[in-house]
């Protein structure tokens, strides 16, 4: 059994995220399989290991002893894996794709020279829209991709990764909280057509009843950097109205603490969204996108 390492990979995954459906989605296979695996592993010890509950799954004692020892297991495979790495020593260059807000604003640079380090390889960053990543992952020109929206595809496997927040900001300073009446006041800097971030903010408002086609919108932009340097190249003035756009949280942190832009959120509500991780399926067991993949996921970038 303890050979089987697939199996008890599985089972580790469905504990950490207390779901089948969850788990299902992280590993790639579909969910009969990954109920058909618990099961196996349970007939195999004959006991059962986990319990289906309303909001998720909980683990029986004997589940909780083997999830102990599967760790233990796991930890000793990613040491070998560390020491697979240095024998293979294998020249490449990892291509990573990342959306613009990812790209620019969320991954740093000193963190893509600590994974090279870690795989002792050269890191390729490529920076275009979230769509467009997915298309070249599957097409084999990146290995991995750090994207704003899941375009869903039974040859990937999607990781969820990071949770963000999309803020109102301006140059000038804003209230702290605002009511959806005060969104109309101000003069807008949108996000074209087909931008994932667009689609959000529309499904936010359109669930608040408001109605964007009613703003005073100076312009539309293609992506975050040229929404924050419209913003920042605003004229402030004592007769007009606020220059506001949304993006990123991220985007504008450095910003905000120094003052010189100001963020706000709407009263009783936060749009916030997933940040995903995707890769093809026949790069599951590769380990060099499993150093990668553990890494970010890890939160050290």
């Amino acid at each position: 059994m303890l050979k089987d390492f697939i199996k008890l990979e599985t089972f580790l995954t469905v504990a950490r995220e207390r779901s089948f459906s969850k788990a299902s989605a992280k590993l790639g296979i579909s969910q009969p399989a990954v109920t058909q695996q618990i099961k196996f592993i349970e007939n195999y010890l004959d006991t059962k290991i986990i319990e289906r509950k309303k909001n998720g799954i909980k683990l029986t004692n004997e589940g909780e002893e083997l999830y102990k020892i599967v760790i233990r297991i796991e930890k000793a495979v990613n040491e070998a894996e560390k020491d697979l790495l240095k024998i293979i020593n294998k020249e490449i260059t990892f291509r990573l794709g990342a959306s613009f807000t990812i790209g620019n604003y969320i991954i740093p640079g000193e963190c893509l020279n600590t994974i090279s380090g870690i795989i002792h390889n050269d890191i390729h960053l490529e920076i275009e829209e979230s769509k467009d990543i997915i298309e070249h992952v599957k097409d084999r020109k990146l290995d991995l991709g750090l994207i704003e929206s899941p375009i869903m595809d039974e040859t990937l496997i999607y990781r969820e990764w990071l949770e963000d927040e999309l803020v109102l900001f301006s140059n000038t300073p804003l209230p702290k909280l605002l009511s959806t009446e005060e969104l109309y006041e101000y003069r807008w800097i949108c996000r074209n057509d087909g931008s994932y971030t667009r689609k959000v903010v529309s499904e936010v408002f359109e669930e608040l009843g408001v109605s964007c086609k009613s703003f005073n919108v100076l312009s539309e932009v293609s992506n975050t950097t040229a929404v924050l340097q419209t913003i920042k190249r605003s004229k402030k003035s004592a007769t007009l109205a606020p220059v506001v756009s949304i993006v990123s949280k991220y985007a504008i942190v450095d910003e905000v603490q120094k003052g010189e832009l100001f963020e706000a959120r709407i009263r009783g509500y936060t749009m916030k969204r997933k940040l995903y991780m995707v890769y093809t399926k026949e790069n599951k067991r590769n380990a060099y996108v499993d150093k990668v993949v553990d890494y970010i996921i890890s939160g050290k970038c």
